[in-house]
């Protein structure tokens, strides 16, 4: 009897990992992999919505450029311009648009003033970057109900 005993105390030194003890581990990785790719995601849109931003400041600069290097005129509009046709010619100036940015520039007929707006589809739905040259100011997002392209106007 004490033989079987002894036997049995000397496997017992090579056990492993239990089932619950693996249960439990995958169950910890799980609750962390669900916190983690939410926080993730929004990064990433607020990310794209940055770089639609930065396009905009991109083609404020440009229009400027062109503005003072042509008698004090602003160049032609264009409409929905998409990150696979860049990069976008402003005049002599090239903008080249980040991933997944649609941006449309527009000039009044007297070319006094502009309005550049742009989005990413990758980034927050409906949010649209504007920057109107009448009024200044730095260039916002806000989020639209309904949004023209055509027009860079939005309610």
């Amino acid at each position: 009897m004490q033989d079987i005993i002894s036997r049995l105390r000397a496997k017992k030194n090579d056990e492993g990992f239990t089932l619950i003890e693996l249960l439990v581990v995958v169950v910890i990785i799980g609750v962390l992999v669900a916190i983690a790719v939410p926080v993730y995601l929004n990064y990433r849109q607020g990310a794209a919505d940055k770089s639609a931003q930065s396009d905009v400041r991109g083609a404020i600069s440009a229009v400027e450029q062109f503005y003072t290097d042509n008698g004090n005129t602003y160049p032609a509009g264009f409409v929905s311009k998409q990150s696979t046709d860049s990069p976008v010619a402003i005049g002599g100036q090239q903008i080249t648009l980040s991933d997944k940015t649609v941006m449309t520039l527009t000039s009044t007929a007297a070319a006094a003033t502009y309005k550049i707006c742009a989005y990413n589809t990758g980034g927050t739905s409906k949010k649209y970057y504007v920057y109107d040259s009448a009024a200044g100011g730095s260039v916002s997002g806000k989020v639209y109900t309904t949004f023209s392209m055509d027009t860079c106007t939005g309610s």
